[in-house]
């Protein structure tokens, strides 16, 4: 029985899902297609100029793995440039990670990762401030 795919963490979602070259019906020409975490190595690696290492923590998956999506992505990025295909972003095994900021000490995380902040332990979120001596400041939380 072979083992069930892993998720990789996305945090990022195209506008578009279709590209393709000007002028040419899409029915007249082949397509490319693009998973979703295929894109988002490309967006980690060649977009922020992360390391691979530092991509490959993001996304939740090992070095190697990470490697063989970015040649994946690459040379399907490139086929569809060169041959004139149209690049359609759809389809993996991917979980999308939204990220929270504290109120409090302005730390970030993933949401998958917990509700309350890991550093400070406060609520996750902005919080409701109320302002007190024209400053403004967060409730009290329990600890």
């Amino acid at each position: 029985m072979p083992r069930p795919p892993k998720f990789r963490r996305v945090a990022f979602l195209p506008p578009f899902v279709v590209y393709k070259p000007q002028g040419v019906p899409l029915e007249e020409m082949g397509v490319v297609n693009l998973a979703v975490e295929e894109l988002e190595a490309l967006r980690l690696k060649d977009l922020e100029g992360l390391e691979q290492e530092e991509c490959a923590n993001r996304m939740g998956i090992s070095r190697p793995t990470f490697q063989r999506l970015l040649v994946g992505a690459r040379a399907k990025v490139a086929e569809a440039l060169v041959k004139g295909k149209a690049l359609r972003i759809e389809g993996g095994n991917f979980l999308l990670v939204t990220h929270r900021q504290c109120a409090r000490c302005h730390e970030e995380w993933e949401a998958l990762e917990g509700e309350v902040c890991p550093r400070c332990g406060a609520p996750r979120g902005r919080g409701r401030c109320r302002r007190r001596r024209g400053v403004w400041t967060l409730p009290d939380t329990e600890e």
